[in-house]
């Protein structure tokens, strides 16, 4: 229970704040658009500590959240039979990504973070529409799973480019959310596991991962409630231009 415990007791308060905020408006952003919590709680994270340890205390509360998003759906098991082996090789990519990049300097994976953030930012803000045919899916999927692999462990975020090929497949708005749901959560999974093999996914790491999972659900509760009453179209406008400012900064910060 001391550990617990204790590191929160003795954490900074700048620390304790820095991580309530990334995942209050993590959450608030996950609320509004379905999806984000990990990118925008690391990307806020990553201007304080290492993608790593950002991603040590994401674990609980991004994996409560998606299983929330992933049960909210009646067609799990159709989306899990199209989808495995999207899954099964996004776990692939992570474990050999995060065995291969053990020991890296930690500014190039600050730098690979805000290039991510970049990346996604802009596909965000030219609103690029992909579409994937059926008969492309059978070897695509695992390409692409095995990609975002390999970016989660470097990076810690689950979204490039596994988010815009989910959305290129043509789902109805239930079934992307769904999608989206089970994809993060197997993706949490995979990437809890590959820390706590490098050692980083400590037991001191869980009193912050509590904070940062009420504060999470308490910016989704509040994102709920904004989804209906602000313009969808301007909030992710917002949503993506802060991406690539933040990625930018990280990127920069990296290189200098």
């Amino acid at each position: 229970m001391e550990s617990f415990i204790n590191p929160v007791l003795n954490a900074p308060l700048t620390f304790l704040l820095a991580v309530t905020f990334a995942f209050t408006v993590a959450g608030l952003v996950k609320g509004v658009v379905g999806m984000g919590l990990p990118t925008v709680a690391i990307g806020l994270l990553g201007l304080v500590m290492t993608p790593a340890q950002a991603a040590a205390i994401l674990v609980i509360p991004s994996l409560v959240t998606n299983v929330w998003q992933l049960a909210a759906g009646p067609r799990f098991g159709v989306l899990f039979k199209r989808l495995w082996p999207l899954l099964l090789c996004a776990c692939l990519g992570t474990w050999s990504g995060m065995a291969a990049f053990e020991g890296i300097n930690m500014s190039w994976a600050t730098i690979a973070l805000g290039v991510a953030l970049i990346a996604y930012g802009l596909l965000g803000l030219m609103s690029v529409q992909f579409s994937v045919p059926p008969r492309h899916e059978r070897w695509l999927g695992p390409v692409i799973g095995f990609t975002t692999g390999v970016v989660t462990a470097a990076t810690g975020i689950f979204t490039v480019p596994g988010v815009p090929y989910l959305q290129a497949l043509d789902l109805n708005r239930d079934d992307l959310i769904q999608a989206l749901g089970l994809n993060f959560t197997v993706a949490t999974i995979a990437l809890a596991g590959g820390l706590a093999h490098a050692g980083v996914l400590k037991p001191g790491v869980a009193g912050f991962s509590l904070i940062a999972m009420i504060t999470a659900l308490i910016g989704m509760f509040i994102g709920t409630w904004l989804r209906t009453r602000i313009s969808p179209t301007v909030f992710r406008r917002c949503f993506f231009g802060g991406l690539l400012i933040l990625g930018c900064h990280l990127a920069l910060r990296g290189l200098f």
